[in-house]
């Protein structure tokens, strides 16, 4: 055990030890609250899963718009108004009813900021991170993700080069929605494919 961590009092939530880090950083001058509120202010409502959903719901509605996303995932993405840090080198890959991609980074936590948000706790935890590449099935299956056995599933590896983005199979029965409502349906998990699109 390190002398922090001999210092940090278990009991005390994470909330309380980040407002404490920020009246320390504040108090020294290391930072200031206008950038702290416009870091929150983002991902609050700039970035995250929505993003990502417009962009499927787009694919789905349009077909040119998702051969274009398909083929170069960071321009057709950054039409949409999508793109920064973590963002740069995007890939899509379609879902199909033969073939199941789900993604990982087995290094570290590498992830599509512009299109998802900040990474969920449990894409970084390294028990994820070894089973999906070792046993996807059984680890789709805990997600309620049961495939067929005639469908490939690919595992795809983030890295800091790459990031991917998995455009989900479209639900039947929502072919008159609109894209609005269509983009309601889409989760961050579709989109890194551990669940799939549930129809309405």
């Amino acid at each position: 055990m390190t002398e922090v961590e001999a210092t940090v009092d278990p009991t005390i939530s994470p909330a309380l030890r980040a407002e404490a880090l920020e009246s320390l950083l504040l108090e020294r001058g290391l930072i200031d609250t206008k950038t702290i509120e416009t870091f929150i202010r983002t991902y609050e409502t700039a970035v995250g899963p929505m993003n990502g959903a417009k962009v499927v719901a787009k694919a789905w509605t349009d077909p040119e718009y998702k051969q274009h996303l398909l083929a170069d995932g960071t321009a057709a993405i950054a039409a949409l108004g999508f793109k920064g840090p973590q963002g740069e080198h995007m890939v899509v890959l379609e879902n199909t009813p033969d073939v199941h991609h789900v993604v990982v980074c087995t290094l570290c936590s590498c992830y599509p900021w512009p299109v998802l948000g900040l990474p969920p706790s449990w894409y970084k935890d390294p028990a994820y991170r070894a089973r999906v590449v070792k046993e996807p099935r059984a680890v789709l299956a805990e997600w309620g993700t049961e495939l067929d056995p005639g469908v490939e599933v690919r595992v795809m590896d983030s890295s800091s080069e790459v990031r991917y983005l998995v455009l989900p199979e479209r639900p039947a029965g929502t072919e008159s929605m609109s894209e609005e409502e269509l983009a309601a349906l889409v989760t961050r998990d579709s989109m890194v494919g551990v669940t799939k699109v549930l129809a309405p």
